[in-house]
């Protein structure tokens, strides 16, 4: 087996790339060496979204494009959310493939290659509500910051949302894991960490909630920024708030997701909170951290969306005045509430292209005001990966400005004080005031 060659592609979501991480190191321990190109390696898996019908087409496609690249008794499978929402299905939309696994069953990867390298078809596609991957070790795509999944699945029922469907009910890791790997990270150096779940916030082990594992990561020797993705509005408490406000290490930055400015289409979509409730979580929010970065997601098109629904999301965008949000038009999804909706209340797609459109406009402009008047000020950031241009680097604020600035590859994983001296609308460009912070050793 240690001559097995495995290259893994990932499409979706940070879980689906901290799921990648995992898939990596789950197979890592099984002798196989990850490769960077599909040419010619034995194991060829792709980790896929079904969060809207295009990432699957997407997908359909690559998997397509891959059968180029396989060679004689090469294993093809397709894992993450696609895989559970097709099952057995995928073989037939996919004749190369032989292996289909759902994100509760990566603990089984070696054996169902396998079985598929004997001529199975092989399928994983069972919830099972203890699978935590405990005992893990991540091959982390990244060595400046680290994904770490604490909360898996979602009981909300969103009209539109196909998670409940692919990642099943929610359940919350223990606490003690969830810090453990904390500090394993910290030990290898890497300083920020990422706290992931469908709904991050409404995590609780049956001993602590979201509040009490922000404050534990926190006290953690080496972290110095803790983050999160992607809450609920429901479910920031004055615990979970003051938390954030007195935990130092949490960065000042939220992912809000609103989805829509209407109240009549947020009940729709029953997301099970009004647009005035939504207003007030940010305000809430606003109040305890000053400087607060606010991004979020929003869907137009959904069925049954006015003139004037549309027009209360325009205005909720700039009134809230958000750094940045990710627009999408409606995806009927198989399984939703939303496609038993009357086909009279379908929104034309020329009609949501148009209202897309014009939502990021708005989104762009009111953007380009807020980082026009930011410019001058300083900041410390931490520098990531070099930039796409070359001798630049990119580097994060902690309220989630992206700065490109010059340096050299050398300071990739360092902190320094930058002024924004230039924006493009939606990044930044920067001059560094500082030379590189020295971190404290790790423990």
């Amino acid at each position: 087996m240690s001559s097995s060659t495995v290259y893994v592609e990932t499409y979706g979501c940070q879980m689906n790339v901290s799921d990648s991480e995992l898939i990596l190191g789950k197979l890592a321990d099984a002798g196989y060496s990850q490769v960077d190109s599909p040419d010619g390696a034995d194991v060829i898996l792709v980790n896929t979204c079904a969060i809207r019908d295009h990432a699957e087409q997407r997908v359909l496609g690559r998997l397509g494009e891959l059968k180029r690249h396989m060679k004689p008794g090469a294993v093809v499978g397709v894992a993450g959310c696609m895989a559970q929402r097709l099952g057995p299905r995928l073989f037939d939309r996919a004749k190369h493939v032989s292996l289909v696994i759902g994100p509760d069953g990566y603990r089984a990867l070696p054996d169902l290659i396998e079985r598929a390298r004997d001529g199975e078809r092989a399928t994983a596609v069972d919830f099972d509500l203890e699978e935590h991957y405990q005992g893990f070790s991540a091959r982390r795509f990244e060595g400046v910051k680290a994904w770490i999944p604490v909360q898996r699945g979602c009981d909300y029922r969103c009209t539109y949302c196909i998670v409940p469907t692919t990642r099943g009910p929610e359940r919350s890791r223990p606490l003690l894991d969830a810090v453990r790997e904390v500090e394993q990270v910290a030990e290898q150096g890497i300083t920020e960490v990422v706290l992931l779940g469908q709904t991050v916030n409404s995590y609780n082990d049956g001993s602590h909630d979201f509040a009490d594992l922000l404050r534990a990561v926190g006290r953690v020797d080496g972290i110095r920024r803790v983050r999160f993705t992607s809450p609920h509005p429901n479910d920031f408490s004055e615990r979970v708030i003051a938390a954030m406000a007195e935990t130092p290490e949490v960065c000042e930055h939220v992912h809000l997701p609103m989805q829509s400015g209407s109240s009549r289409v947020l009940k729709r979509m029953l997301r099970r909170y009004t647009r005035e409730q939504y207003f007030e979580c940010a305000d809430r929010l606003r109040a305890a951290i000053p400087g607060l970065g606010l991004t979020t997601d929003i869907i137009v098109g959904f069925p049954g969306e006015s003139d004037e629904d549309f027009a209360e999301t325009l205005s909720a965008v700039r009134e809230i005045g958000f750094n940045d949000a990710y627009t999408f038009k409606f995806s009927a999804r198989e399984g939703t509430a939303a496609t038993r909706f009357p086909s009279a209340d379908d929104v034309p797609d020329n009609v949501a292209s148009e209202r897309l459109a014009r939502l990021i406009a708005t989104m762009r402009a009111g953007a380009r005001r807020a980082n026009m008047a930011a410019l001058g000020q300083r900041h410390e950031v931490l520098v990531e990966k070099e930039a796409r241009r070359g001798g630049l680097l990119q580097a994060r604020t902690r309220d989630f400005k992206t700065v490109i600035i010059p340096g050299e590859p050398s300071l990739i994983g360092s902190y320094v004080t930058v002024e924004l001296t230039g924006t493009t609308g939606s990044t930044f460009t920067g001059t560094v005031t500082s030379e590189r912070v020295e971190l404290p050793l790790a423990g």
